[in-house]
């Protein structure tokens, strides 16, 4: 899940947790536990390692702001934004950011700048841009569903109020030149995303009717065909290693899988998680976004680096 409503905030929180077993040995890095980072958050989300710096950036979505901790500054906020949801490095090391109150995708250019990337398709706003992954030709992929909407007055004071927006949920592909177009249509909420280390699959998570992860070959251009298979979880943001693993966040806390879906353990969080990334030195430790407070984990596998 993703901020939305009170309502949806709620019933992911209450989701029962299944008894998965223990913490997968070969995956978590011997003697290493699930370590508290920070607390006292509202909703952590989108977070992403910045080698060069040495630090961790996440959002806190309902407080507008993005946050920073490192081993020397513990945590402290970075700066405002337009409520930032999914976070994540381009081919040059910048940040990229989906808002949900900005209704756009921007990066922060190397001096601080913020350029908007998109935030319209055909001329109508996007929903709520919500979580990222980007391919090695530098084409970002992004997931628009509603639970970051804006919501405008209906004119007749008795009726409810209507969503402004594309009219559809879809998942998009944003290519270096600014060109815009959509990826998929047939997701109810699209929310995770992400590659495959070859970059021939791409994961995404539905966490509306009949939630799971559906797993896609990537298509270059046109809509994304019939899923390969899926993963039948509820997950949020997700994350991959080296090895294919998914790393996807759930009410059981990390549940892992192969890259063909075959569960592979699952790693428990004190809180419901949001999202994951590698990071650290090596990118071998597990940094997670769960409700408020921030979390990571020693692993014997590696992420990959983007510098």
């Amino acid at each position: 899940m993703k901020f939305s409503s009170s309502c949806f905030f709620l019933f992911t929180i209450l989701l029962p947790a299944p008894d998965l077993g223990a913490e997968p040995a070969a995956i978590v890095a011997a003697g290493a536990t699930v370590e508290k980072l920070a607390g006292g958050l509202r909703f952590t989300e989108g977070p992403v390692w910045i080698p060069k710096e040495n630090r961790l950036v996440f959002s806190d979505i309902p407080t507008g702001r993005q946050m920073e901790w490192s081993e020397q500054g513990g945590l402290k906020e970075w700066r405002k934004v337009e409520r930032s949801n999914g976070n994540l490095l381009d081919l040059q090391g910048r940040l990229l950011s989906c808002q949900h109150a900005g209704r756009n995708v921007i990066r922060t250019e190397k001096d601080g700048t913020i350029t908007v990337l998109a935030s319209t398709f055909e001329g109508r706003k996007f929903n709520s841009p919500n979580d990222l992954a980007i391919r090695s030709d530098g084409t970002i992929w992004f997931t628009d569903p509603t639970y970051g909407q804006i919501w405008r007055p209906n004119p007749n004071k008795n009726s409810p109020k209507k969503p402004v927006g594309i009219g559809g949920k879809w998942v998009f592909r944003l290519k270096p030149d600014g060109a815009v177009s959509v990826a998929c249509k047939t997701i109810d909420m699209p929310n995770g995303i992400v590659f495959s280390p070859d970059e021939k699959r791409v994961y995404i998570s539905d966490t509306g009717t009949g939630a799971r992860i559906r797993v896609y070959d990537v298509v270059e251009e046109g809509l994304l065909g019939e899923p390969l298979f899926t993963i039948d979880v509820r997950s949020d943001g997700m994350c991959v290693d080296t090895e294919g693993r998914v790393y996807t966040t759930t009410p059981a806390g990390i549940q892992i899988f192969t890259k063909d879906g075959k569960q592979a353990g699952v790693i428990k969080v004190p809180e419901q998680p949001a999202n994951v990334c590698f990071g650290g030195d090596g990118f071998d430790t597990l940094y997670i976004t769960a409700r408020k407070g921030l979390y990571r984990v020693k692993t014997t596998a590696n992420g990959q680096v983007v510098r």
